[in-house]
């Protein structure tokens, strides 16, 4: 962790020099048709820079040049041990430039500098390094054949990847696509989220000073309708992998089957349970990890715990818990170090925000804490951690991804009915139970239908478990061995002896 104060920050800020153009074949380059967006800080809300705005045109060469170098072999035939040599070298670039990288994240999609630093730049180096580090211990396989036959099964990269990021956790999701799909052998195109393109833009150069061959890593800096649209329809793309919305993962489903079939990786939407029992070993524990469950990077996290479920005589003393907890999470500016909330990404996410707060009103829900823009003042975009007791289930605020700080307490009476309760929603990315009953933590955790499931604790894991999504929260997986799934075809090979 760095010891630099919220003034020296600042200072860093002003002389940071940032690059906004696309990244193509090794080189930064304007878009083809040299159009641009500003990049606003939600900050204060003063433009960063102007950035590419890529579309079809820049989608078309990229993908050419992706597919040049992939059909060359200088990466995708390389020696597995040689691979992972490069990547772990891009990891230690990774950590090297750590401040810059974090400072960066923070100015431009608006989390504290001290979870850029912490979480953020540390993780998506231990991507990066644990794909490189695995790739030369996954192994090919033998059928069982007769004496005579040889039955080999063999892994290739699937050759070019469009990876589609999401602004919440811009390097971080990143780096979880770049890791096992460049550790593979594939080349890349990956398009960032306009809202936060800032640390992919500077990763890119990073990945040619570490050795990784032109080509290799490709960025495009754009609009979802313009070049990301592009990249799903493209006839040369091989595989689409993407984390964000669950509306845009169905699109991107529509144009695979309208174009050439490629295979489509997604990782979208959630509303996750967080159930309490009266039997929870710790209620405080409980009710500081419910805060921090919603308040953490300002809500927007696909597996934020958005929806308490809390057994009901307990609720009247719980609750109570939960909002003096979430008093510790204060919106503050994102480059002093004791802030812990941020601003939201931007004025559209913001009013996003704002608008289910008034629907929880609206629908009869009870505000118990928060519920206001804060710090209007600075330019920037803030809200207060909010908590809305009294919700049913079928409330837009209990039913609707919000992304952003926003608590439903919901009361339970059973068993039976806390898990039906958490299985009411289109969605299944996370889940989360408090009990102090092994049996009880097991057969709830069992019913659950969500990817990751966590007991006595929330959002715990590294990147030996897999994670991703049951229903329209998405398919396949990152992290773990699991993630090389999508980025390699299995080929099964006979040989006559």
């Amino acid at each position: 962790m760095s010891n630099l104060t919220r003034s020296e920050w600042e200072s860093r800020a002003k002389a940071l020099k940032i690059e906004g153009r696309a990244f193509v074949n090794g080189e930064y380059t304007d878009a083809f048709d040299g159009e641009t967006f500003d990049c606003v800080s939600p900050v204060d809300g003063r433009v960063l820079v102007e950035v590419a705005s890529c579309d079809q045109a820049d989608a078309e060469q990229a993908v050419a040049n992706a597919r040049i170098v992939f059909e060359s072999g200088v990466w995708s035939r390389l020696a597995p041990v040689k691979r992972k040599e490069v990547m772990i070298r891009f990891a230690d670039l990774i950590d090297a430039h750590a401040e810059e990288l974090a400072l960066l994240e923070t100015l431009d999609m608006g989390k504290p500098i001290g979870d850029s630093l912490s979480v953020d730049v540390p993780s998506a180096s231990r991507a990066i390094r644990w794909s490189g580090e695995a790739i030369d211990k996954i192994y090919d396989e033998v059928a069982a054949t007769p004496h005579n036959e040889l039955g080999l099964v063999t892994r290739e990269p699937v050759g070019v990847v469009a990876a589609i990021v999401p602004w919440n956790f811009p390097l971080l999701m990143t780096c979880w696509k770049l890791g096992p799909a460049l550790s593979t052998g594939n080349s890349v195109v990956l398009k960032p989220s306009e809202k936060s393109p800032l640390t992919a833009i500077r990763l890119a150069q990073l990945a040619i000073e570490a050795g990784i061959p032109a080509g290799v890593l490709n960025v495009l800096p754009g609009f979802g309708h313009t070049v990301g649209k592009a990249l799903a329809l493209h006839m040369d793309v091989d595989t689409l992998v993407f984390t964000g919305s669950t509306k845009i993962a169905k699109q991107l489903m529509i144009y695979a089957g309208e174009s050439n079939m490629k295979r489509v990786w997604l990782e979208a939407g959630g509303k996750s349970p967080n159930i309490v029992f009266a039997d929870a070993p710790d209620l405080k524990a409980a009710a500081e990890a419910a805060a921090g469950a919603i308040a953490f990077n300002q809500g927007e996290v696909c597996t934020a715990g958005s929806r308490l479920l809390v057994e009901r005589s307990i609720k009247d003393k719980f609750v109570p818990m939960v909002v003096e907890a979430i008093k510790s999470w204060k919106p503050g500016h994102p480059l002093d170090p004791a802030t812990n909330v941020g601003a939201v990404v931007d004025v559209q996410q913001l009013n996003t925000v704002l608008s289910y707060i008034q629907a929880g009103h609206d629908d009869g829900a009870k505000l118990v804490a928060g519920g206001k823009r804060v710090l209007e003042e600075t330019g920037g975009t803030y809200v207060e951690p909010t908590v809305f007791d009294g919700v049913d289930n079928a409330m837009r605020i209990a039913k609707e991804e919000i992304f952003g700080p926003v608590l439903s307490v919901i009361a339970f009476d059973s068993e039976e009915e806390a898990v039906a309760i958490a299985n009411d929603t289109v969605y299944g990315l996370a889940a989360a139970v408090w009990t102090s009953n092994l049996s009880r933590a097991h057969l709830v955790g069992k019913a659950l239908r969500a990817g990751s499931v966590w007991i006595n604790q929330y959002d715990g894991g590294d990147m030996t478990a897999p994670f991703g999504g049951f229903k329209q929260s998405g398919n396949g997986r990152d992290k773990s061995l699991h993630a090389f799934d999508k980025y390699t075809e299995l080929k099964a090979t006979w040989i006559k002896l």
